[in-house]
C-alpha cells in the first residue's frame, strides 16, 4: 500500500492538472483560434511565445517564474498585497507556472483542429444569423470535438508529469506543494526504491490511460 504522503502527493497532481487543464481549455481556444487566423508578424511572435515551454529548460521557467512570484517583483508583491499570502510556494503559484508550462500542449492542438475546419460551414451559418457565440456553439465545438480533447488529455497528462517547473516555484512540501513526480525524486533520494516503485507504477497507468484515450479515438483512414 502507498504511504499517506503518497496518496497526498497523488491526489494534489490529480487536482493542479484538472484545475490547469480547465483554465487552459477556457483561456487557450481563443488564443489558438486567433492565432490559426493570423497572418501578421504580432500572430508568428505569439506563436514563438507560445511554443517557448517547449525547448527551454523547466528550471529556467521555473526560475524566472520564482522571481516573478517574490515580492520583490511586481506580481509577487501585487499578490502579496492583494491576498495577504505569497504566491511562490502556493497551489496557486503551481497553477499559473504549470497553465505557462503546458501551454503549447493545449494550444497547438487546437490551432491543428481549427485549420482542418470548413470554414464554408461557419459562413453558412453566419449567413443563417448564428451569433459568434452560437457558430462556436454549433459549428466549432462539435466539428473540433477530437480536437479538444486531445489538447486537454495531452495538457492534463503533461502537467501531471512536470518537475522542475513545479519544483521551482512550489519546493518540496508534503500535503502542500509535493507532486507525485517530486514525492518519486524524495523516495529515490531516500533510497526508498518500493515507495518509488509503487508511486512511478500509478502515473504510468495514468499515463497509458491518457495515450489509449487519444489514440483510442483516432480513425484510421
Amino acid at each position: 500500500m502507498l504511504s499517506a504522503n503518497a496518496w497526498a502527493a497523488i491526489a494534489l497532481s490529480l487536482q493542479l492538472a484538472t484545475v490547469t487543464t480547465v483554465l487552459l481549455i477556457v483561456l487557450a481556444t481563443p488564443l489558438a483560434w486567433w492565432l490559426h487566423q493570423s497572418r501578421s508578424w504580432a500572430g508568428r511572435i505569439a506563436e514563438v511565445c507560445v511554443a517557448l515551454p517547449l525547448v527551454l529548460p523547466p528550471t529556467v521557467i521555473g526560475f524566472y517564474l520564482l522571481l516573478a512570484f517574490s515580492p520583490n517583483y511586481w506580481p509577487g508583491s501585487q499578490w502579496l498585497s492583494s491576498t495577504g499570502q505569497p504566491l511562490a510556494f502556493s497551489f496557486t503559484g503551481l497553477v499559473i507556472g504549470s497553465m505557462i508550462y503546458s501551454l503549447p500542449f493545449v494550444v497547438q492542438p487546437l490551432q491543428a483542429a481549427f485549420a482542418q475546419l470548413d470554414h464554408k460551414l461557419l459562413h453558412m451559418a453566419r449567413v443563417q444569423g448564428l451569433s459568434t457565440v452560437g457558430c462556436f456553439r454549433h459549428v466549432v465545438a462539435p466539428l473540433c470535438a477530437r480536437g479538444f480533447i486531445g489538447a486537454a488529455v495531452l495538457g492534463f497528462a503533461h502537467t501531471l508529469g512536470e518537475f522542475g517547473v513545479v519544483l521551482m516555484i512550489g519546493g518540496n512540501l508534503p500535503g502542500e506543494t509535493q507532486v507525485a513526480s517530486i514525492a518519486i525524486f524524495d523516495a529515490v533520494e531516500g533510497l526508498q526504491y518500493h515507495e518509488a516503485h509503487k508511486l512511478s507504477l500509478v502515473m504510468l497507468v495514468i499515463a497509458v490511460t491518457a495515450l489509449l484515450v487519444i489514440y483510442g479515438r483516432r480513425q484510421k483512414p
